[in-house]
């Protein structure tokens, strides 16, 4: 009897105890945390199969070879006639996508002197049940060697010259391209041809360039028509490095240069055999992207087949699938647009509607017209979108997702607010990393989540980090400490360093060159001896939600007054300024002093004018006062790389001497409590200490 009384008493307790468990940060995601594990439990699963039936499949078939070989063959099979890519108003389907790659390794190949044999090639008649049996346990090789043999003169004659080294099995063919389809066809014949793209940024000239091309190895360059005029300071250089000179496209040529995609056009446009394209190691370099290069000049990161393979997952594991049309502006010489957008793309079969530039003030329009369901960003695509003026259809579209890397939080809610109702999924990763987090939640600010869950598939830690010495913290063992986790639920933890076990399934290739481009990459003994972890180099909080925050790169955080200053943090707080539009801040080093003083580069919105006392009090509220910064400059714009980085270096290089920086600058008087003019008569003073910042 009493324990049918107690029965109704506990019903009414059940929701209680609801509530409070779901007060618990860990439990009140986990819901969210196992939806996204076993996601990613059936993409990864998913990837293994596709993997095997092409390890498996006949190596004359196109299934046989790299994954984008027989990526695409796959979805030609399943669904030929689905429109793959617009741009420009004209789509083309998968179908079409394999036939024009198709011509282009055909092309390629007859620059290496490639000759398709019947027999080989199974034009013969035999069938390839008969045949496949001579292909396994690495006959491929053999058929692959036997079908090739030394260029004759015609073939030299089509490659566009014989002074130049001729190509061979996994030479490197720099494509200097925007984004357009024949990037995509010139890419994929590469790939099908057994060749290693590069893909060179399309701003690069002169020294930058000869750099890149060197540095990879490149045998040949194909440019697009556009930029030949800009390259003829660089022709002679390019000649002395006994490149192929291809144009993608129509002339007037310069010397030296044929038209490939013409040459192409003449080849047939039939399948051609995997053993071509099928990596000896799924660990193989298959193509080389170049880093920002916002601190030195870009590196060739080396990205492996298994990259490629894992990249097919990433829409996937958005929770995006093969009905949705996705808006990509992205560069096409970036990850982010390459790997990511049209590698993902492949991975669920979708449509992607490829812009070779963008245009905020089209971009609703663009949505609307050809039924955008998802737009990849990065982050300051974001801010050109909220910077414009409201139209009337800009919430009228089907823009149901966001997907993409540096949204700023007060960005987030603004795009939201203003555009929604949609998603935005913040995603963290590096082109040259080993390791990537998802915000499948969509909590407003974060990059990912520290779940225990994710960390079973894709493992990484945080670690302490010494700003001043440039390195992790140590303990008396030698080994690194993870920064402390349980901190009030009003303020977020200790920034730590990311970093991510190296293994076979998670690898990090390193660059193109010296072994000493990758040197600090590589964390030892970090939580024991003789492990190897990846150093992002970037520093992140976990709050006590569980949820990662980008704090800053390792090189932009600056001590001053024996503080650590993390340049995003003070960007975020001028960026609620409603008269500042663009917000870049840095560190400049001052004669006599230690550390640096944190300097910020301004860009007024229109209408608004400076307002230097809401300014000063702002940050007076909201900073410390070693954060405050102790000069202002004032600028039209910012200037960025093409993906969009905020360019640091030039600007703290420059410092801010009024004699050499001829813009507007303002100096932090500490006495008026005021930013004021900075002019030559207070810049001698401040040299000599007169006056204390």
């Amino acid at each position: 009897m009493a324990s049918l009384l107690l029965l109704p008493m506990l019903l009414l307790l059940l929701p209680l105890l609801l509530l409070k468990l779901l007060r618990w940060p860990w439990l009140r995601w986990l819901i969210a945390d196992l939806a996204f594990t076993v996601r990613a439990l059936r993409c990864k699963r998913a990837l293994r199969a596709r993997a095997a039936a092409a390890a498996a499949a006949d190596p004359r078939s196109p299934e046989g070879g790299c994954s984008v070989a027989w990526r695409l063959s796959q979805l030609v099979r399943e669904c030929p006639e689905r429109t793959f890519l617009i741009h420009h108003g004209r789509h083309y389907s998968y179908a079409q996508a394999e036939r024009e790659s198709n011509r282009v390794a055909r092309a390629f190949l007859r620059a290496r002197g490639w000759k398709e044999y019947p027999n080989l090639d199974g034009g013969d008649g035999v069938g390839i049940t008969e045949k496949g049996a001579r292909y396994k346990s690495g006959a491929g090789d053999t058929i692959k060697r036997e079908a090739e043999r030394a260029p004759s003169k015609g073939d030299e004659a089509a490659s566009g010259g014989g002074n130049s080294a001729s190509l061979e099995s996994g030479s490197v063919v720099a494509l200097l391209l925007p984004a357009t389809p024949e990037f995509l066809w010139l890419w994929f014949g590469l790939a099908k041809a057994g060749l290693q793209a590069a893909f060179v940024p399309t701003a690069l000239r002169r020294g930058p360039l000869l750099h890149c091309l060197r540095s990879c190895g490149a045998r040949a360059l194909v440019v697009a028509p556009e930029f030949l005029e800009s390259l003829e300071p660089d022709l002679s250089d390019l000649e002395d490095l006994q490149l192929k000179l291809w144009a993608a496209g129509p002339g007037p040529h310069p010397e030296g240069f044929s038209d490939l995609l013409a040459q192409a056009a003449a080849e047939e446009e039939g399948p051609l055999p995997g053993y071509l394209s099928a990596p000896r190691n799924i660990l193989d370099t298959c193509l080389y992207i170049f880093t920002s290069g916002t601190t030195g000049l870009p590196k060739a990161a080396r990205i492996s087949h298994l990259k490629v393979l894992q990249c097919q997952g990433f829409y996937q594991l958005c929770d995006v699938h093969q009905y949705d049309v996705i808006y990509l502006t992205l560069p096409l010489y970036h990850m982010a647009g390459s790997l990511l957008g049209i590698v993902g793309c492949l991975g669920i079969g979708a449509t992607v509607v490829l812009k070779t530039k963008f245009s905020a003030s089209q971009f609703w329009e663009d949505c609307r017209e050809h039924g955008v369901t998802v737009f990849q960003y990065i982050g300051e695509l974001c801010r050109y979108l909220v910077n414009q003026p409201p139209s009337e259809g800009e919430r009228n579209h089907g823009v149901r997702l966001a997907v993409g890397s540096g949204l700023r939080p007060d960005i987030w809610n603004r795009f939201v607010q203003r555009f929604g109702p949609l998603r935005v999924l913040e995603t963290y990763g590096l082109t040259e990393g080993n390791v990537a987090t998802f915000n499948y939640i969509g909590y407003p600010g974060a990059v990912g989540r520290s779940s225990w869950l994710y960390k079973l598939f894709s493992p990484f830690s945080l670690i302490r980090y010494d700003v001043a010495s440039g390195e992790p913290v140590r303990d008396d063992q030698g080994l690194c400490v993870p920064p402390p986790y349980l901190t009030p639920m009003t303020s977020p933890g200790e920034a730590g360093l990311m970093v991510a076990p190296v293994n076979q399934g998670a690898p990090f290739l390193g660059y193109a060159g010296s072994p000493e481009l990758a040197q600090g990459k590589l964390l030892q003994d970090v939580f024991r001896p003789g492990d190897v972890f990846f150093n992002t180099g970037d520093l992140l909080v976990c709050d006590t939600h569980g949820f990662l925050h980008f704090h800053d790169r390792t090189g932009d955080t600056f001590r001053w007054k024996g503080e650590n200053v993390a340049t995003t943090e003070v960007a975020k707080v001028l960026g609620a300024l409603d008269f500042l539009q663009d917000v870049n801040v840095y560190g400049v080093t001052v004669p006599g002093q230690e550390g640096r003083a944190g300097m910020a580069a301004l860009v007024l919105r229109p209408p608004h004018s400076l307002d230097l006392d809401r300014l000063y009090a702002h940050i007076a509220e909201f900073l410390p006062p070693y954060a405050q910064p102790r000069f202002l400059r004032i600028q039209e714009s910012l200037d960025t790389t093409e993906t969009f980085k905020q360019q640091k270096v030039r600007l703290a290089g420059e410092g801010f001497n009024p004699s050499t920086v001829h813009m507007p600058l303002y100096v932090l008087d500490q006495t008026a409590g005021a930013y004021v003019p900075l002019t030559p008569t207070w810049y001698d003073a401040l040299l000599a200490g007169q006056v204390r910042i």
